[in-house]
């Protein structure tokens, strides 16, 4: 039983984070509410090792329909997932408490610029080219790799609002930019929570193939509605972000 409504929250959360990330937003509490006595981190670990699939799928789905600068692109994910180790590293030293009151804040700030910037996102302006396109995205492929490795929640959306906000793209080519930057940054953990034996491969099998399958339908209805949706999905997404957050940091 725990298996088939563990790859059904995976289903879900592989839908909602092949649009613009935040899967983590259903299926690591579904984890933690299902097997609530087991260690945290095989449960962060397994939770990595099923979404990667999701994400990892997305990404050729975006690939095929959407022109993305691989150059700058393919560096940027090589930055995640070395930054990725290191927060990863970081966090077995440092604890990330600090983050938890201020990641709703971060959130709000988010949510607010969007909603206040009626036009962001909706069309496909970058702002660099050629090796400063690349330095960019490497800048943010780091600061948010290196984030999820050390803390996590919301990275798929931090990916998307750095490149619509700071690299110019539309919501579309961000998130399809966003799936291989979050790719990457996924396997690092994977790396990491694998060596210390920290996943539940059993599992992970069955929820990855859901994942997989709700990414699919995702991805099929981002590139079909296109930027509009994805941008109502963001803002969806992101404002569930908050409440999950606040909770977590304040009522807890």
């Amino acid at each position: 039983m725990e298996l088939v409504v563990m790859s059904l929250a995976s289903m879900l959360a592989g839908f909602v984070d092949s649009i613009v990330g935040g899967g983590g937003l259903i299926l690591v509490p579904a984890l933690f509410a299902v097997f609530p006595t087991t260690h945290p981190a095989t449960l962060l670990g397994t939770n990595k090792g099923a979404s990667v699939w999701g994400t990892a799928m997305a990404t050729v789905q975006y690939s095929r329909r959407v022109q993305l600068p691989w150059a700058a692109l393919l560096p940027a994910a090589l930055a995640a997932f070395m930054a990725s180790l290191a927060g990863a590293w970081l966090v077995t030293v440092v604890s990330p408490e600090f983050l938890r009151k201020l990641l709703p804040l971060i959130l709000v700030g988010v949510l607010a610029y969007t909603l206040l910037k009626k036009d962001l996102g909706r069309t496909h302006a970058p702002r660099f080219s050629g090796r400063r396109e690349l330095l960019m995205a490497c800048v943010v492929g780091t600061s948010i790799g290196f984030y999820d490795g050390f803390f996590g929640p919301g990275t798929g959306s931090f990916f998307v609002f750095l490149l619509v906000r700071w690299m110019g793209y539309d919501f579309l080519h961000a998130s399809g930019g966003a799936k291989l930057l979050n790719t990457a940054s996924n396997l690092a953990a994977i790396v990491l929570f694998s060596l210390k034996g920290y996943i539940w491969w059993h599992f992970v099998l069955a929820m990855g193939i859901a994942n997989l399958l709700g990414s699919l339908a995702g991805t099929h209805l981002a590139l079909k509605h296109g930027t509009g949706f994805v941008r109502a999905v963001f803002i969806t997404v992101v404002s569930a972000l908050i409440v999950k957050t606040s909770y977590d940091a304040f009522l807890r």
